[in-house]
């Protein structure tokens, strides 16, 4: 009680004015020093929290530390709530340094997470335990709230690119100095008034040219410019200005794909030479045929190299020019000249459609920072990674049997809502860095459409997406298959100009993102396994690049109905539509009024009708109950009892027709038994599901196969889908015949 009652004492003593200084600094000001008429010898105090002009600390241990007075008042000042805060603080560090110790390197050392810690106290902020959100995704902030929650204080040190320099060691071979180098040509190219606002006015200049390997590409740009070129037979690898270690690190983590010796100098392999020099010139592309199970991997290896090279590249010019700033004298130079940045840092957009194909893109990043090399790169919070976006093997059914291609999709984790900030400093990778923070960003589309929100939200933020340089689309298609307004949405909030300043320097921000002109500077790489009018449409109508555009476009000559393996005659009947909004309703009444009185016949029962729009199954769906036909229906919403009730009732015969939609047979891939009429309501999205689904009659066999039908549905408007699945040629002539029924009859001997 004694101490206890001293203090009080000493602080009832106080007045308010003298508490918060002593809080503050403490101390109590000099002015209410009590001088005494001995003199006493100065007293030198060693502090935790010192400056950087402060001793090492292992001489801060060597000498006993002297705790004054003050100091001791200013422990009761504290409230309870704050010590609590502390220790949460101090037992969240301990945490993550035991995470980052069992992967193999931790992201800062203790000296700079000190340095960072005491440097927010001094400003009187408590640090969060956690700067991101529950679900372990960064949370961009909005200009309504406080901005302590989307700061990254803590690493800071080591990750920002406003207080780090290039280190000399690697200056002059990092430094950015080559003239050819397509980076620079790009990013320093100055567009004028007239050319921005002529855009508008001109047309598609365009010119076809024949690759080796890609095929067919189609080179358009919107600007008077419209520059094409070849792919040389040898490409030398410095030829390329990869940003170290990349040119190094590029051949091991590439090598997988080449089983023998290589027969060129050059590591890549024929597809990924010809795509990375389209990468590498800066247009936008777009390429359809990826392929889970072909080439996929290659592809994924390809982009990811020009990501880290273009980031590495941005940080080099940025850690440059703050060294030159550092060594230059007051007033010599032109500001212009240090003009680097966009308003925001993040500069990379990968979106990818599940959490396995995220955590691959970040192991190659690993890959290609660490190469071979014996010192390994340091990546923080990498075991919490491994565990928010890895997989168990044992999770999966042993017995579960699917096609190779749904096999190479689903594979690993696939949640479909997820983001993940990602910071590239020299040889040093922090996950989880806030997207302010942030180099990369990696996420799907739902993951994104939670953050941007709708107009009228209170809550929402797409700034971070304002100054993306490179926005990189992989497996598109599937985004057909999970919801495709999701990526209209953020194609509409790419490029913005942001609503808040996010402390961003202006006098460092290039002058075509204050112009708002960055959508014209963005490089946009589309990937995906199909032509799509929907696809086409996002590359033809977001994709204004400076630089202009490059599309592949190969016609298939022969298509999936050619894999059919069963004997069935299939009826293409060919409705008549005025225009493409008319499209849904004429095929309706195409429907309701020419095909379906031909089936209501109780003869023709088991048939299957194959729906690939929901809202067009929804509508035949509410049609079939009004009417009171004997149906049943499945679709990517049906519970697991309820799509076993309706194949069973289907294959009994209890249910004469069977409404399934495309969406399920993607995500499930079951075999519908039971199947003798089949009818397409419109031509399949994938190629292949036509063929699949066609070859499900054979599942049941029951002498019926002389009686086995098929009819499908398309209009002038499906010329696409139609030449994906009777090959190019064939729906030429359909689309151009004066008959509006064609058959085709597969499976012949």
């Amino acid at each position: 009680m004694g101490k206890r009652g001293s203090r009080s004492q000493l602080l009832s003593t106080l007045t308010k004015k003298q508490k918060k200084h002593l809080r503050d600094f403490g101390e109590e000001h000099p002015f209410y020093d009590k001088i005494s008429k001995k003199e006493a010898k100065p007293q030198i105090c060693q502090l935790s929290e010192s400056s950087d002009d402060s001793n090492s600390e292992s001489e801060a241990e060597s000498e006993p530390e002297q705790v004054s007075g003050y100091h001791k008042l200013l422990a009761t000042i504290k409230s309870v709530s704050e010590e609590e805060e502390e220790e949460e603080e101090d037992d969240s560090a301990l945490d993550e340094a035991e995470v980052n110790s069992e992967d193999g390197g931790s992201d800062v050392s203790f000296e700079e997470e000190t340095a960072a810690e005491s440097a927010e106290l001094r400003k009187g902020k408590v640090l969060p335990a956690d700067p991101e959100e529950k679900d372990g995704e960064a949370a961009p902030g909005t200009s309504e709230e406080s901005p302590e929650e989307f700061t990254d204080a803590k690493h800071e040190s080591l990750f920002s690119l406003e207080t780090n320099f290039l280190e000399e060691e690697g200056g002059a071979n990092c430094s950015l100095k080559a003239s050819q180098d397509p980076f620079l040509l790009h990013v320093n190219k100055e567009l004028k008034e007239k050319e921005i606002q002529a855009v508008a006015i001109n047309t598609k200049t365009t010119q076809e040219l024949k690759w080796p390997v890609l095929g067919h590409l189609v080179f358009s740009s919107r600007f008077q410019k419209l520059e094409t070129f070849k792919p040389p037979k040898d490409v030398d690898l410095k030829a390329l200005h990869l940003q170290k270690p990349l040119e190094s690190t590029w051949t091991k983590t590439n090598s997988q794909f080449f089983s023998g010796p290589q027969k060129s100098s050059i590591p890549f392999t024929p597809l990924q030479k010809e795509l990375f020099l389209i990468m590498n010139s800066y247009q936008d592309l777009f390429y359809p045929e990826r392929t889970a199970l072909k080439n996929g991997e290659e592809i994924r290896h390809v982009y990811c190299l020009h990501a880290v090279n273009h980031v590495l590249k941005a940080n080099a010019q940025v850690l440059g020019n703050n060294s030159r700033l550092r060594s230059q004298k007051l007033g010599v130079g032109n500001d212009d000249d240090f003009r680097d940045q966009g308003l925001t840092r993040a500069k990379v957009l990968i979106v990818v459609p599940f959490r396995e194909a995220a955590l691959r893109v970040v192991q190659l990043f690993i890959s290609l920072l660490e190469g071979d090399s014996k010192k390994k790169i340091i990546v923080s919070n990498k075991k919490r990674f491994n565990g928010e976006y890895g997989s168990d093997p044992e999770e999966r059914p042993p017995n579960l049997k699917r096609p190779e291609d749904y096999e190479a999709v689903f594979v690993g984790n696939i949640d479909d809502h997820f983001r993940i900030g990602v910071a590239i400093l020299q040889r040093s990778i922090r996950l989880y860095a806030p997207f302010y923070s942030s180099d990369i960003l990696i996420a799907s589309p739902l993951g994104l459409r939670t953050i941007i929100g709708a107009e009228g939200e209170k809550k929402r933020d797409f700034d971070f997406l304002s100054s993306i340089e490179l926005l990189i689309i992989d497996q598109a298609d599937i985004y057909l298959m999970q919801n495709w307004e999701h990526v209209l949405h953020l194609m509409n909030h790419m490029n913005l100009l942001p609503l808040d300043s996010h402390g961003v320097d202006f006098s460092r921000v290039r002058m075509w993102s204050l112009n708002n002109w960055s959508k014209y500077y963005r490089q946009t790489l589309l990937f995906g396994a199909l032509q799509d009018a929907q696809i086409n449409s996002v590359f033809n109508k977001y994709c204004v690049n400076v630089q202009g555009q490059v599309a592949v476009r190969n016609v298939p000559m022969t298509g999936s109905i050619s894999h059919v393996l069963v004997q069935l005659p299939h009826v293409f009947q060919r409705l008549e539509a005025g225009g493409l909004a008319s499209v849904i309703d004429a095929r309706f009444n195409f429907f309701v009024n020419k095909i379906l009185p031909q089936y209501r016949d109780a003869v023709m029962s088991h048939t299957l009708i194959y729906v690939p729009s929901y809202f067009d199954f929804v509508r035949l769906r509410n049609y079939f109950k009004r009417e009171e036909l004997n149906f049943t229906h499945i679709c990517e919403y049906t519970q697991r009892s309820g799509i076993s009730r309706a194949r069973h009732f289907f294959l009994q015969g209890d249910k004469q027709f069977l409404l399934l939609t495309e969406r399920f047979h993607f995500y499930k891939r079951y075999t519908i038994k039971g199947i003798r009429n089949l009818i397409f309501y419109e031509l399949p999205i994938y190629p292949h599901f036509y063929s699949e689904v066609c070859n499900m009659l054979r599942a049941t066999t029951r002498g019926e196969e002389a009686a086995w039908t098929c009819t499908v549905l398309y209009s002038k408007y499906d010329a696409q889908r139609l030449a994906a699945v009777v090959g190019v040629e064939r729906a030429a002539q359909m689309l151009q015949s004066k008959k509006n029924v064609h058959l085709f009859i597969t499976g012949e001997r």
